[in-house]
């Protein structure tokens, strides 16, 4: 099945590769991913993590899905707001200084730099480019 979709200004081009009881794959313009959904929510919960056949070499940092929990003092830096992932601006092993802007994600029609928290080392990146993520979802680890 194909579908056109429209998320504030963008759309997307997503076909349903297989369909389960409370899960899916899709592909959205062309990456295929592993989505978790309930028939009486009516809100699809998207894992930002893309299926196996589906990683591009570039994006093989993603380590875990944004929402495995961490925990607390870990460094986990989560996402403010719902929204889409525009760019990654470090990967893992490179240092990063308080404020400064590590991502950008669009949300409510807006581009959003997210910058860290603290100075350290980026341990983990959780989500690629493109990647749909809910409040608290797990952006990056940096320690």
């Amino acid at each position: 099945m194909n579908y056109e979709i429209r998320i504030g200004e963008k759309q997307f081009a997503v076909q349903i590769l297989d369909l389960g009881a409370d899960h899916a794959r899709v592909a959205v313009d062309g990456t295929a991913y592993e989505i978790a959904y309930t028939r009486a929510a009516a809100v699809a919960a998207v894992s930002p993590r893309p299926a196996q056949d589906a990683v591009p070499p570039a994006a093989s940092a993603v380590s875990a899905p944004a929402d495995a929990p961490l925990p607390a003092g870990s460094g986990a830096m989560t996402a403010p707001l719902p929204g889409i992932i525009l760019e990654i601006r470090v990967k893992p092993g490179d240092a990063v200084e308080a404020g400064q802007t590590v991502a950008v994600m669009e949300a409510m029609k807006m581009e959003n730099n997210l910058t860290a928290q603290r100075a350290g080392t980026v341990r983990e990146i959780r989500v690629q480019k493109g990647a749909v993520v809910a409040t608290g979802d797990v952006l990056m680890v940096i320690a």
